[in-house]
């Protein structure tokens, strides 16, 4: 093989380029620091359940203005601490509540938010996807999110490890007591009927290897089935020391250009036929604990 793997490259100039192109993985562990961004304190939601797993999300005002400020007052009031998740449904949402949704309302808690399941492009940097897309006209990536897009309207799109609001039947939006997450194929089929507030960042896997609820659509039918919520905590509120540091890729860097165009068109040695194109939610926008001088 030593021999005849030379010459191969020889007669085939394209292998060598095909044998050294770099994995999406080998891409974003590759990537300068000047290609990722810091998320704000103010902007993460921290999570710990009652087993010591700890999960990170990003919240997204951009989208859910008033649900995301309801999540975050519902957060500082330790309103989910106590709590529990009451809903797995495989390969479709995991769900969890407050742990009493008789309490009273913290101050500036908007009972009936509107339906802020889309909003206006503008305002927001914006690339498309140059792919087909069939549950949107276009779908890309605006100020960082995998959104979907008609005309001058956009909506972020119900990928793995998006977390959404749950809510009634509608004119019911639904208030952020209760909360759910995409553990599965991204049902897209939501899109523009929940309101997004927000993203999982780290630790989703505490979330989606949690045992199926065995009722109707995943509930748990036993309250001894639920998993306690020790805490949710803004990571502003909390010391210095305890704060997830969080970052995400740039999606105007060339590593996320790089990674775009190898998550459409598998190059790296594993791959036989390179697909030539990805669905958005195959397009997970990376993200990282930021690195220490130490690291």
């Amino acid at each position: 093989m030593r021999l005849i793997l030379p010459a191969l490259i020889l007669l085939f100039p394209g292998l060598a380029a095909a044998a050294a192109a770099p994995s999406p993985a080998e891409i974003v562990a590759q990537a300068p620091n000047a290609d990722w961004s810091d998320v704000a304190p103010e902007r993460l939601l921290v999570m710990k359940l009652a087993d010591g797993g700890r999960v990170v999300i990003e919240l997204a005002p951009e989208f859910a203005p008033v649900h995301v400020a309801n999540v975050v007052r519902l957060a500082r009031s330790h309103q989910w601490d106590g709590g529990a998740v009451t809903r797995v449904q495989d390969n479709y949402v995991v769900q969890w509540r407050v742990h009493d949704e008789a309490s009273p309302l913290p101050e500036g808690f908007m009972a009936r938010p509107p339906a802020e399941y889309e909003r206006p492009l503008k305002g927001l940097d914006y690339t498309p996807l140059p792919y087909p897309d069939p549950y949107a006209t276009e779908s890309g990536i605006a100020s960082g999110w995998l959104v979907g897009r008609e005309g001058a309207q956009i909506w972020p799109a119900q990928c793995y490890g998006v977390v959404g609001v749950g809510r009634d039947m509608p004119p019911d939006t639904g208030d952020g007591r209760e909360l759910y997450v995409v553990n599965g194929e991204a049902p897209r089929q939501l899109d523009r009927n929940l309101a997004v507030v927000g993203r999982v960042l780290q630790g989703m896997e505490h979330l989606s290897a949690l045992p199926r609820g065995t009722g109707k659509l995943g509930f748990h039918t036993d309250p001894r089935q639920d998993v306690p919520i020790a805490s949710m905590t803004l990571a502003a509120d909390l010391p210095a020391a305890l704060r997830p540091a969080m970052q995400v890729m740039r999606t105007d860097s060339q590593s996320f250009h790089d990674y775009l165009a190898a998550r459409a068109a598998r190059r790296d040695p594993f791959f036989v036929h390179p697909a030539g194109g990805v669905s958005l939610c195959n397009v997970p926008v990376p993200s990282r604990e930021k690195k220490t001088k130490h690291d």
